[in-house]
């Protein structure tokens, strides 16, 4: 893969990659409790960019996906890692997906709420982080039950039992994480969606730019290297995407 100048200029108009990091996702980054380094499956692939590009990296790190996404938008930061999301799509161009996540229901152990299809009822209070994919997503989709907002994906179960919520949303890992942590919890069976995780990068850096970074992705894929990434991180419960 090779890069021409005007390309690595595209990416890179401070001089450095600066790629923005959602922490709110732990299956693809988050930081060291002893070291504060951050880490995951997106850093390396932003890593790896940065070395395709010949540039230094630069890691622009946030709490909330939506926060990583309106750096993107507002050009704070030259690419970034998201759920690909209609609303997402304005001011970003997204590659194809590079890994599928699962998301899934949590409820109180004993509660009466036995499978997906019976959250979306009148009365139903659903806990989302906010600007979250699955915050997006349900939004759209639910019709009968309420949405409520936590400030980001990792608080979602702690607010969902602070404000009695009926139902936690969210990523499959961290729900199960937060069920062993806290205990009178359990998953619903089965996700109800899977979010395409994918790369963006500001619309404004050209036609040429995107597809670079589409044809890194796809590389990335093909090669193992993001298969590698998630055996490396001990991610478990997330797949890497088909080719585009």
């Amino acid at each position: 893969m090779t890069l021409s100048s005007d390309i690595v200029k595209a990416f890179t108009p401070t001089g450095a990659l600066r790629a923005s990091i959602n922490l709110g996702n732990p299956i693809l980054a988050n930081r060291d409790p002893k070291s504060g380094e951050v880490g995951g499956v997106s850093v390396d692939l932003a890593n790896a960019f940065a070395q395709k590009l010949g540039v230094p990296l630069e890691l622009v790190v946030f709490d909330a996906a939506g926060k990583s996404v309106d750096a993107v938008k507002a050009e704070q930061a030259d690419i970034g890692f998201f759920a690909i999301d209609p609303l997402r799509g304005q001011g970003i161009r997204f590659t194809a997906p590079y890994v599928l996540i699962e998301g899934a229901y949590l409820v109180l152990q004993d509660s009466p709420l036995q499978s997906n299809d019976e959250v979306d009822r009148q009365g139903t209070r659903v806990m989302v982080g906010n600007g979250s994919a699955y915050d997006l997503y349900l939004t759209r989709e639910l019709k009968a039950a309420t949405i409520e907002r936590a400030p980001t994906s990792p608080t979602v179960v702690d607010t969902f039992l602070a404000n009695a919520a009926h139902v936690a949303a969210g990523v499959k890992q961290q729900l199960e994480g937060d069920a062993k942590r806290l205990g009178g919890l359990r998953l619903l069976p089965g996700r109800f969606m899977v979010i395409q995780q994918a790369m963006g990068t500001p619309t404004s850096r050209g036609e040429a730019a995107a597809q670079a970074l589409s044809q890194f992705v796809e590389q990335s894929k093909a090669s193992g290297f993001v298969a590698d990434a998630l055996a490396k991180h001990g991610i478990q419960g997330a797949s890497v995407a088909p080719a585009a």
